[in-house]
């Protein structure tokens, strides 16, 4: 039987708004493993576009503006999060844990001690589990993984038996998971070529990689200077975010789908790419939320359009899977130690990174 300490340093967020909201915590009550839960000493834990618009309050409607990561002047409480609701404070956020199981609750078996894992961020009602409307999401809905422990259900954790380190890991949970479940709704396959805006994001890579496994062709959208990167993680052509015709660049391309988490002022001319039938799936609109739509381009050419938030269960088992088979690779840009969780949100805004940053407790 493991013993905890009492307390934990946690950074605690207290409410919507800029960085200044958080507070390094050097005394908050370590978690107490319920039934079916298991506590985890965290080793890594990454960071995600989710934790800064929960934070800033972007997934309000009253928000219209692009993702910055500041305070908004202006912030509806009824739907600020995720799914819909209300986020209640103090939250520690921080959905992407990797750790050892340190103690285990009631109907968890003790072998689960000291078993490194990986957290899957969607809760679910496990007598219910493919009710999307029973889910929340780990690091809003309760708490997450920005301390040195964490709680969860021991079914949204899985074991992991990979060489990549701790931090190395913490780069798939989230980021992949979307990807793969944007990829999963739109039925891509090996048929396909998929154009990918913000390929050097945390989840463009991971669509790069994930498209890759399905048989795509993949073209990417980024800044020049990060081309190369994401041409190492397989894709087969990549743009310039700042070219000006994309239909004349992309004129000998057949593009089928379009897997988009930028959305902005050039969503129109995205759109304008598909081919008659093609597919559009959308998992963000961090250049912006507000888009124009010409209906006719919509129904005369028989697109599909697909959202995608809460995955499918199959989606994180099957990441974990393709991790510890060697078939994705993670893209670790930094580091940062807990007490420095505001300048790494910062230097995610700032975006001259490639791939994911991570927090170390």
């Amino acid at each position: 039987m493991s013993t905890l300490p009492a307390t934990m340093r946690a950074m605690v967020l207290h409410g919507h708004g800029d960085i200044d909201q958080y507070t390094l915590h050097e005394d908050w009550p370590t978690p107490v493993a319920g039934e079916m839960e298991v506590v985890i000493k965290v080793a890594a834990c990454g960071m995600n576009n989710t934790d800064i618009n929960t934070r800033s309050g972007w997934y309000s409607k009253a928000v219209t503006e692009a993702t910055t990561g500041g305070a908004y002047a202006e912030v509806s409480d009824d739907d600020p999060t995720w799914g819909g609701a209300p986020i209640s404070f103090p939250r520690i956020q921080g959905a992407d844990v990797v750790g050892h199981v340190a103690a285990v609750g009631e109907g968890v078996p003790e072998a689960w001690l000291g078993k490194r894992v990986m957290t899957n961020g969607w809760l679910r009602d496990w007598s219910d589990p493919t009710n999307i409307d029973k889910t929340g999401y780990f690091g809003s809905e309760c708490d997450g993984g920005f301390a040195e422990y964490t709680k969860t259900d021991v079914r949204c954790v899985a074991e992991v038996n990979s060489a990549y380190s701790d931090a190395e890991l913490a780069t798939f949970s989230c980021s992949y998971c979307t990807a793969e479940g944007m990829l999963s709704r739109a039925n891509v396959d090996h048929n396909d070529t998929v154009l990918i805006p913000g390929a050097s994001g945390g989840v463009g890579g991971a669509l790069v990689q994930l498209a890759k496994l399905r048989g795509a062709r993949l073209i990417g959208i980024a800044q020049s200077h990060k081309h190369a990167e994401v041409l190492a993680l397989g894709a087969d052509r990549l743009i310039d975010r700042n070219a000006e015709n994309l239909k004349a660049l992309l004129a000998d391309e057949r593009i089928t789908v379009v897997a988009d988490v930028v959305g902005g002022a050039n969503w129109g001319k995205l759109i304008d790419l598909l081919v008659r039938g093609g597919r559009y799936t959308c998992s963000g609109a961090i250049a912006g939320p507000m888009v124009q739509l010409d209906l006719r381009t919509f129904y005369l050419r028989d697109l599909t359009f697909t959202g995608s938030t809460v995955n499918d269960v199959d989606v994180f088992p099957r990441v974990v899977r393709y991790i510890e088979q060697g078939k994705l690779k993670p893209v670790l840009a930094a580091t940062y130690p807990l007490a420095e969780l505001g300048a790494a949100q910062q230097a995610f805004i700032a975006k001259t990174h490639t791939g994911n940053l991570v927090i170390e407790p």
